[in-house]
Protein backbone atom coordinates (compact mmCIF):
# COMPACT_ATOMS: atom_id res chain seq x y z
CA UNK A 1 0.00 0.00 0.00
CA UNK A 2 2.88 2.14 0.22
CA UNK A 3 2.59 5.75 -1.65
CA UNK A 4 6.15 5.38 -3.83
CA UNK A 5 5.39 9.74 -4.67
CA UNK A 6 4.76 10.73 -1.22
CA UNK A 7 8.59 8.42 -0.05
CA UNK A 8 9.92 10.51 -2.85
CA UNK A 9 8.71 13.87 -1.93
CA UNK A 10 9.44 13.66 1.71
CA UNK A 11 12.76 12.61 0.90
CA UNK A 12 12.83 16.16 -1.42
CA UNK A 13 12.91 14.00 -4.75
CA UNK A 14 11.35 15.17 -8.05
CA UNK A 15 8.67 13.38 -9.57
CA UNK A 16 7.00 13.58 -13.12
CA UNK A 17 3.00 12.62 -13.74
CA UNK A 18 0.91 12.71 -16.73
CA UNK A 19 -2.25 13.74 -17.40
CA UNK A 20 -4.64 11.65 -18.62
CA UNK A 21 -8.69 12.86 -20.00
CA UNK A 22 -9.66 9.85 -21.65
CA UNK A 23 -10.02 6.52 -21.21
CA UNK A 24 -7.02 4.39 -22.49
CA UNK A 25 -5.31 1.93 -20.13
CA UNK A 26 -2.96 1.12 -22.88
CA UNK A 27 -1.82 4.58 -23.08
CA UNK A 28 -1.25 4.13 -19.11
CA UNK A 29 1.27 1.47 -19.81
CA UNK A 30 3.13 3.15 -22.36
CA UNK A 31 3.50 6.14 -19.77
CA UNK A 32 4.56 3.60 -17.11
CA UNK A 33 6.82 1.55 -19.55
CA UNK A 34 8.32 5.15 -20.76
CA UNK A 35 9.45 5.55 -16.71
CA UNK A 36 7.20 8.02 -15.67
CA UNK A 37 6.46 8.58 -11.39
CA UNK A 38 2.49 8.77 -11.14
CA UNK A 39 -0.70 9.21 -13.30
CA UNK A 40 -2.85 11.63 -13.34
CA UNK A 41 -6.34 10.80 -14.20
CA UNK A 42 -8.14 13.68 -14.62
CA UNK A 43 -12.03 12.98 -13.42
CA UNK A 44 -12.36 17.26 -13.58
CA UNK A 45 -12.29 17.67 -17.09
CA UNK A 46 -11.99 14.14 -18.51
CA UNK A 47 -15.20 11.66 -19.16
CA UNK A 48 -14.90 8.14 -17.11
CA UNK A 49 -17.30 6.13 -15.30
CA UNK A 50 -17.08 4.81 -12.09
CA UNK A 51 -15.82 1.54 -13.70
CA UNK A 52 -13.54 2.96 -15.96
CA UNK A 53 -11.85 5.21 -13.56
CA UNK A 54 -11.17 1.63 -11.36
CA UNK A 55 -9.86 -0.10 -14.46
CA UNK A 56 -7.37 3.18 -15.57
CA UNK A 57 -5.84 2.73 -11.71
CA UNK A 58 -5.33 -0.99 -12.35
CA UNK A 59 -3.76 -0.36 -15.28
CA UNK A 60 -1.09 1.69 -13.97
CA UNK A 61 -0.75 -0.70 -10.71
CA UNK A 62 0.43 -2.87 -13.46
CA UNK A 63 3.51 -0.64 -14.65
CA UNK A 64 4.10 0.53 -11.26
CA UNK A 65 2.83 4.05 -11.56
CA UNK A 66 1.20 5.74 -8.86
CA UNK A 67 -2.65 6.41 -9.22
CA UNK A 68 -3.43 10.03 -8.68
CA UNK A 69 -7.58 11.30 -9.47
CA UNK A 70 -8.00 14.79 -10.19
CA UNK A 71 -11.49 14.76 -8.41
CA UNK A 72 -14.53 16.45 -10.24
CA UNK A 73 -17.11 18.38 -8.19
CA UNK A 74 -19.36 15.79 -6.94
CA UNK A 75 -19.36 15.93 -3.22
CA UNK A 76 -19.00 12.04 -3.73
CA UNK A 77 -15.91 12.15 -6.26
CA UNK A 78 -12.92 11.71 -3.12
CA UNK A 79 -15.09 9.03 -1.92
CA UNK A 80 -15.40 7.36 -4.84
CA UNK A 81 -11.36 7.58 -6.67
CA UNK A 82 -9.81 6.38 -3.11
CA UNK A 83 -12.28 3.31 -2.87
CA UNK A 84 -11.78 2.64 -6.76
CA UNK A 85 -8.15 1.99 -5.23
CA UNK A 86 -6.22 6.18 -5.93
CA UNK A 87 -3.48 6.65 -3.90
CA UNK A 88 -3.34 10.22 -4.22
CA UNK A 89 -6.14 13.26 -5.11
CA UNK A 90 -5.79 16.69 -6.69
CA UNK A 91 -8.84 18.86 -6.00
CA UNK A 92 -9.26 21.90 -7.84
CA UNK A 93 -10.56 25.29 -6.84
CA UNK A 94 -9.37 25.23 -3.22
CA UNK A 95 -9.47 29.08 -2.07
CA UNK A 96 -9.17 29.21 1.44
CA UNK A 97 -8.04 27.22 4.69
CA UNK A 98 -11.72 26.10 5.79
CA UNK A 99 -12.05 24.70 2.06
CA UNK A 100 -8.62 23.06 2.55
CA UNK A 101 -10.17 21.61 5.76
CA UNK A 102 -12.93 20.29 3.83
CA UNK A 103 -10.54 18.70 1.28
CA UNK A 104 -9.54 16.79 4.33
CA UNK A 105 -12.35 15.56 6.22
CA UNK A 106 -12.88 13.95 3.11
CA UNK A 107 -9.78 12.03 2.30
CA UNK A 108 -9.41 10.83 5.87
CA UNK A 109 -11.06 8.48 8.13
CA UNK A 110 -11.94 9.48 11.19
CA UNK A 111 -10.41 10.14 13.91
CA UNK A 112 -8.68 12.92 11.14
CA UNK A 113 -11.34 12.97 8.95
CA UNK A 114 -15.01 11.78 7.96
CA UNK A 115 -14.46 9.48 4.85
CA UNK A 116 -17.18 7.09 4.76
CA UNK A 117 -15.77 3.49 5.35
CA UNK A 118 -16.21 0.25 3.79
CA UNK A 119 -13.42 -2.62 3.86
CA UNK A 120 -14.69 -4.39 0.58
CA UNK A 121 -13.03 -2.22 -1.46
CA UNK A 122 -9.90 -2.63 -3.40
CA UNK A 123 -7.54 -0.56 -1.58
CA UNK A 124 -8.39 -2.88 1.39
CA UNK A 125 -8.36 -5.71 -0.92
CA UNK A 126 -11.80 -6.64 -0.65
CA UNK A 127 -11.78 -7.57 3.43
CA UNK A 128 -8.68 -9.12 3.16
CA UNK A 129 -7.23 -5.63 5.32
CA UNK A 130 -9.54 -3.80 7.43
CA UNK A 131 -9.97 -2.14 10.88
CA UNK A 132 -7.70 0.32 12.78
CA UNK A 133 -4.14 -1.01 11.20
CA UNK A 134 -6.07 -0.32 7.57
CA UNK A 135 -7.41 2.68 8.63
CA UNK A 136 -4.31 4.04 9.98
CA UNK A 137 -2.24 3.22 7.08
CA UNK A 138 -4.98 4.94 4.53
CA UNK A 139 -4.97 8.21 6.43
CA UNK A 140 -1.05 8.38 5.72
CA UNK A 141 -0.29 7.08 2.61
CA UNK A 142 -2.62 9.05 0.29
CA UNK A 143 -1.15 11.80 -1.34
CA UNK A 144 -3.31 15.23 -1.76
CA UNK A 145 -2.65 18.21 -3.90
CA UNK A 146 -4.82 21.40 -3.85
CA UNK A 147 -5.10 23.30 -6.84
CA UNK A 148 -3.66 27.28 -5.99
CA UNK A 149 -5.98 28.75 -9.55
CA UNK A 150 -7.57 32.10 -8.38
CA UNK A 151 -6.91 35.09 -7.09
CA UNK A 152 -8.46 34.07 -3.95
CA UNK A 153 -6.36 31.60 -3.20
CA UNK A 154 -3.45 33.50 -4.08
CA UNK A 155 -4.22 35.52 -1.32
CA UNK A 156 -4.90 32.74 1.23
CA UNK A 157 -2.15 30.41 -0.21
CA UNK A 158 0.10 30.09 3.21
CA UNK A 159 -3.20 29.54 5.15
CA UNK A 160 -4.48 27.07 2.63
CA UNK A 161 -0.45 25.07 2.86
CA UNK A 162 -0.52 25.42 6.53
CA UNK A 163 -3.60 22.62 7.04
CA UNK A 164 -2.32 19.41 8.00
CA UNK A 165 -2.18 17.02 5.66
CA UNK A 166 -2.02 19.12 2.37
CA UNK A 167 1.13 17.47 0.50
CA UNK A 168 1.33 19.76 -2.13
CA UNK A 169 0.40 23.51 -3.91
CA UNK A 170 -0.05 22.44 -7.25
CA UNK A 171 -0.56 25.85 -9.68
CA UNK A 172 -3.40 25.28 -12.07
CA UNK A 173 -1.81 27.95 -14.33
CA UNK A 174 -4.31 28.44 -16.89
CA UNK A 175 -7.21 28.53 -14.81
CA UNK A 176 -5.68 31.20 -12.67
CA UNK A 177 -5.42 33.20 -15.73
CA UNK A 178 -8.56 32.78 -16.71
CA UNK A 179 -9.43 34.10 -13.24
CA UNK A 180 -7.07 36.87 -13.21
CA UNK A 181 -8.70 37.97 -16.86
CA UNK A 182 -6.21 37.03 -19.60
CA UNK A 183 -8.40 33.98 -20.82
CA UNK A 184 -6.01 31.50 -20.76
CA UNK A 185 -2.77 33.00 -21.56
CA UNK A 186 -0.89 31.79 -18.97
CA UNK A 187 2.36 33.36 -20.14
CA UNK A 188 0.72 36.75 -19.64
CA UNK A 189 3.78 38.22 -17.95
CA UNK A 190 1.35 39.34 -14.97
CA UNK A 191 0.03 35.93 -14.27
CA UNK A 192 3.90 34.59 -14.00
CA UNK A 193 4.79 37.11 -11.81
CA UNK A 194 2.42 35.97 -9.58
CA UNK A 195 3.42 32.42 -10.04
CA UNK A 196 6.80 33.12 -9.62
CA UNK A 197 5.93 34.97 -6.44
CA UNK A 198 3.73 31.58 -5.50
CA UNK A 199 7.12 29.56 -5.84
CA UNK A 200 9.14 32.35 -3.84
CA UNK A 201 7.00 31.82 -1.03
CA UNK A 202 6.32 27.98 -1.07
CA UNK A 203 10.02 27.42 -1.54
CA UNK A 204 10.66 29.93 1.62
CA UNK A 205 8.19 28.40 3.49
CA UNK A 206 8.66 24.91 3.19
CA UNK A 207 5.34 24.26 1.04
CA UNK A 208 6.37 21.17 -1.35
CA UNK A 209 4.54 22.55 -5.03
CA UNK A 210 3.45 21.57 -8.15
CA UNK A 211 2.80 22.84 -11.55
CA UNK A 212 1.78 22.01 -14.85
CA UNK A 213 3.46 21.54 -18.73
CA UNK A 214 2.43 20.24 -22.26
CA UNK A 215 6.13 20.46 -23.20
CA UNK A 216 9.74 19.96 -22.48
CA UNK A 217 10.62 23.36 -22.21
CA UNK A 218 7.66 24.26 -19.17
CA UNK A 219 9.46 21.39 -17.55
CA UNK A 220 12.33 22.21 -17.01
CA UNK A 221 11.05 25.82 -16.64
CA UNK A 222 9.01 23.90 -13.62
CA UNK A 223 11.67 22.50 -12.02
CA UNK A 224 13.84 25.42 -11.95
CA UNK A 225 11.42 27.27 -9.54
CA UNK A 226 11.36 24.66 -7.32
CA UNK A 227 8.73 22.24 -8.25
CA UNK A 228 9.05 18.85 -6.86
CA UNK A 229 5.73 17.53 -8.24
CA UNK A 230 5.06 17.94 -12.12
CA UNK A 231 2.23 16.70 -14.43
CA UNK A 232 2.46 16.93 -18.18
CA UNK A 233 -0.74 16.92 -20.45
CA UNK A 234 -0.80 13.97 -22.45
CA UNK A 235 -2.31 15.37 -24.92
CA UNK A 236 -0.07 18.12 -25.85
CA UNK A 237 3.00 15.27 -26.60
CA UNK A 238 1.05 13.25 -28.44
CA UNK A 239 -0.67 15.79 -30.33
CA UNK A 240 2.92 17.56 -30.71
CA UNK A 241 4.58 14.51 -31.77
CA UNK A 242 1.47 13.72 -34.77
CA UNK A 243 1.96 17.15 -35.70
CA UNK A 244 5.68 16.59 -36.41
CA UNK A 245 5.37 13.67 -38.23
CA UNK A 246 2.79 15.63 -40.47
CA UNK A 247 5.49 18.15 -40.75
CA UNK A 248 8.11 15.78 -41.90
CA UNK A 249 5.99 14.58 -44.35
CA UNK A 250 5.12 17.99 -46.12
CA UNK A 251 8.86 18.90 -45.98
CA UNK A 252 9.33 16.19 -48.78
CA UNK A 253 6.20 17.39 -50.96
Amino acid sequence: MSNHIKDKITNDERVMGAFINMYAPSLVEMIGYAGFDFLIIDDEHGSFSSSELEHMIRAAEVVNLTPVVRVSYNPSSIQKALDRGAKGIQVPMVNSKEEAEEVIKKVKYPPLGNRGTAFSIRPAKFGKDKGKEYIERANDEVLIAVHIETEKAVQNFLEIMDVPGIDIAFIGSTDLSVNMGYAGDAKHPHVQEVIEELFEKGNKNGVRMGAVSGNEKGIKEGYLKGASYMGVVANSFIMAALEKAVQTKEDYD
